[in-house]
């Protein structure tokens, strides 16, 4: 008896050290060393990544584009018609808000008056037809080795 207890913690112990590297595929530190398809930053988002785009060298705030492609985690793009959301950007005391709307296979689009600054965040809120609502914090101009050397990277 004691042997099958000692064989039956040894594989789940195996199964656990096996596993555990995936749990933490897809946190904010692993998405941060992907390329994004669209050249933005992918976060997660309930079963979902959220690719969040925006417009990089706006020096001054301007009216620009926000675009949010949605895929699983496999990268396979999730459908948006009957989406909604929103994007609430703020940089320093400077907060505006944009509605999103679908505006393709797997995106969401969006124009709002802001700035390219490295202090620049952003949540991304959208509800899927027929799903709850998700969201995703983003910090899509802030350097990767920046982002990083905060975690103890």
């Amino acid at each position: 008896m004691k042997t099958i207890k000692t064989l039956a913690l040894s594989v789940g112990m195996t199964l656990g050290l096996a596993l555990a590297p995936l749990a933490h595929a897809h946190d904010d530190a692993y998405l941060d060393t992907v390329t994004a398809p669209h050249g933005g930053q992918l976060r997660m988002a309930g079963s979902s990544h959220y690719e969040l785009v925006i417009v990089k060298d706006s020096k001054g705030a301007k009216d620009n584009a926000i675009a949010v492609y949605v895929t699983d985690h496999a990268g396979t793009k999730i459908p948006t018609a009957g989406a909604s959301g929103s994007v609430p950007l703020l940089s320093g005391k400077t907060k505006v808000s944009a509605a999103l709307t679908p505006s393709g296979d797997n995106k969401l689009s969006a124009h709002a008056v802001y700035a390219s600054t490295p202090d620049l965040k952003a949540v991304v809120k959208i509800k899927l037809a027929g799903q709850d609502e998700q969201q995703a914090r983003f910090t899509p101009l802030a350097s990767r080795a920046a982002d990083h050397d905060t975690q103890g990277h």
